[in-house]
């Protein structure tokens, strides 16, 4: 039952990583659909309350949990925690510790004071999930093109966010101009090309989690067509673009 409302959560939060992972062996989605669920309960940590030290302290219920999946002690209580700790070894346990302290960021409205810090976010968040997912589903997996992958898809995932962050009061890249959100895409797209370049030394049970990143090229092209969008529509498609492109992908694989 826990393993379902994994499942249901993303279904409802995450629809795009729900659609390619729906697909997937079971196998492989009893270890994704964890994964995703914790992201979520984390990433939504800092935006149910707007009191800083409330939010810490669930971020903080998060890193217990993972520290009691990690010296294999009882795990509290969660319709996630269970079924994240029938998957996690002590090693995904201290990584994705990395990743909820990262998430503090998201408590407060500061931008990122340089590149750096916001790449070290990006690769903390979105590459340490992936790269837990894919070590988990396929152990021989080389690092570096997942990294190179996840990095691309976390931001893109950023480009596409920023509109609505900054109508709730975030500054979510590091630079406020046209020009730096053309080099951010062509950074992300650089690295999605060089994930591309390396798809076929990465095993085929990662396709569906390499799917997830189905959007992120049409996010750089779209910023580089018209950046001043990243202002109002987040480079949102329409669900017919959505659903062709997705269906696409399935049968003609994700670096398409």
């Amino acid at each position: 039952m826990s393993l379902q409302a994994c499942a249901d959560l993303v279904h409802s939060a995450d629809p795009d990583r729900y659609a390619v992972t729906i697909t997937a062996p079971i196998d492989t989605q009893k270890i994704l659909w964890p994964l995703y669920a914790f992201n979520i309960e984390v990433s939504r940590a800092p935006w149910v309350t707007q009191e800083p030290m409330i939010a810490e302290i669930r971020l903080q219920w998060w890193r217990d949990a993972l520290a009691e999946i990690r010296e294999g002690r009882p795990v509290r209580a969660h319709f996630v925690t269970q079924p994240l700790a029938d998957i996690l070894d002590a090693e995904g346990a201290m990584v994705l510790d990395k990743l909820v302290e990262a998430r503090a960021w998201d408590i407060y409205a500061d931008a990122f004071p340089n590149r750096e810090s916001f790449d070290a976010y990006i690769e903390t968040t979105y590459g340490n999930l992936l790269w837990t997912a894919a070590r988990l589903i396929a152990p021989e997996t080389e690092e570096k093109p997942i990294r190179k992958f996840a990095y691309a898809n976390g931001v893109a995932a950023m480009l596409r966010a920023t509109a609505k962050l900054k109508a709730a009061g975030k500054n979510p890249l590091f630079e406020d101009s046209v020009t730096a959100f053309h080099k951010l895409a062509n950074h992300g797209f650089s690295n999605m090309t060089d994930a591309i370049r390396a798809r076929k030394t990465l095993p085929k049970s990662l396709t569906p989690l390499l799917m997830t990143g189905w959007n992120a090229r049409p996010t750089f092209a779209a910023v580089r067509h018209n950046a001043q969008d990243i202002y109002t529509n987040g480079f949102t498609q329409s669900e017919f673009a959505r659903r062709y492109r997705l269906l696409k992908l399935t049968f003609l694989g994700w670096w398409r």
